[in-house]
């Protein structure tokens, strides 16, 4: 698949007026992250930091561990593996208590500068209620998962403030662009960047990596969001934040329309999702209706669900289950436009 260089530094391609959208924002109260907790940047990423590798969800083929570690020690990085990182207990990652004592252990370690997820899966949902939030605010260090990692990006930001990082598991790929990505938001991190759509001339490998606009515009706010799974799942709990004027970034793989018609029509009704500022999409892979099924392509559902809300609606983001995705620090300030397909975000997620 032919792909573009996503990564775009500001200097390139930023608004002159963003400087001031960006001062507003961040001295108007309605951008606050909450109305609980100050905002918390983690400190960077340097060479040979140490890793605290876990698997809070699922657990990982066994081919995937060697991966794993062969991804972080190549990016310069140490590795620390949490005790139950090779746990089984079905379809998770051991018990409830082994995975729930790996993360906060990765949290309250001195050694351990990051909390990577080796893969997503099921089950971090189950730890949301017992999480020591008080610890994970004492201890800011930055975690980096996507999938199923929603739940805990969701439910730390919500309980403490912290920006965590929506990118890559750690047994994933790491094509250049989204080594680029990563870079910027934890080793490099670049203050203002853009994340691109690809654009009309490039070859896919399916429809759903076409981008589109659903509806124009422009708005800025807080990035929160993951996928739709997660964000449909915790409506309706104290875990997940309020929408309200934020920018949400939305993704899914592998469900067909109409099961993205019902989780995103349980979002709208369980959640202020109607309030934000706008909508984000990235690829949905793999969530093509079946040949002669019955059913509204997937544009068609996303159209139907989100083109009347009133806000800017972008589809075709890099990010997601697929390859060449970006890394989302979720809570700083962003801002989107769909005359040029981009998100900017407006500060670096770490201190």
């Amino acid at each position: 698949m032919q792909r573009r260089e996503f990564f775009i530094t500001s200097g390139l391609a930023t608004l002159a007026g963003s400087l001031d959208i960006a001062r507003i924002m961040a001295e108007t109260p309605e951008y606050a992250t909450s109305s609980d907790h100050k905002l918390i940047k983690p400190n960077r990423l340097r060479a040979g930091a140490m890793i605290g590798l876990i698997a809070p969800s699922s657990p990982p083929a066994i081919e995937k561990f060697d991966k794993a570690f062969a991804n972080l020690v190549s990016l310069g990085f140490r590795v620390k593996p949490g005790e139950s990182l090779r746990a089984r207990n079905g379809h998770l990652a051991g018990t409830d208590a082994q995975r729930l004592a790996d993360l906060h252990q990765a949290f309250d370690d001195p050694e351990v500068d990051a909390v990577w997820c080796i893969r997503g899966g099921y089950g971090c949902s189950r730890l949301l209620p017992h999480i020591d939030y008080d610890l994970i605010r004492r201890h800011p260090k930055p975690l980096i998962g996507y999938s199923d990692i929603t739940a805990l990006h969701l439910a730390i930001h919500e309980r403490t403030g912290l920006v965590t990082f929506h990118g890559p598991v750690a047994a994933g790929d790491f094509p250049d662009d989204t080594l680029q990505y990563f870079r910027a938001a934890l080793t490099d991190p670049v203050s203002r960047y853009d994340i691109v759509a690809p654009a009309e001339t490039e070859i896919f490998t399916g429809e759903e990596y076409r981008p589109f606009v659903i509806t124009p515009g422009h708005a800025a706010g807080r990035l929160m969001g993951g996928n739709l799974s997660l964000l449909s799942a915790l409506a309706g709990t104290p875990f997940l934040p309020s929408f309200q004027k934020k920018l949400v970034f939305i993704e899914e793989v592998g469900e067909l329309p109409y099961r993205i018609d019902r989780m995103l029509t349980q979002l709208l009704q369980a959640s202020d999702l109607a309030k934000a500022a706008g909508i984000v999409l990235g690829v949905f892979n793999g969530c093509a209706p079946k040949v002669d099924a019955p059913s509204m392509t997937l544009p068609d559902t996303l159209r139907d669900l989100l083109g009347g809300l009133g806000m800017p609606v972008l589809y075709g983001l890099p990010f997601g289950h697929v390859a060449h995705q970006a890394t989302f620090p979720c809570g700083i300030l962003a801002e989107m436009n769909t005359d040029t397909r981009t998100l900017t975000l407006l500060e670096a997620g770490v201190a």
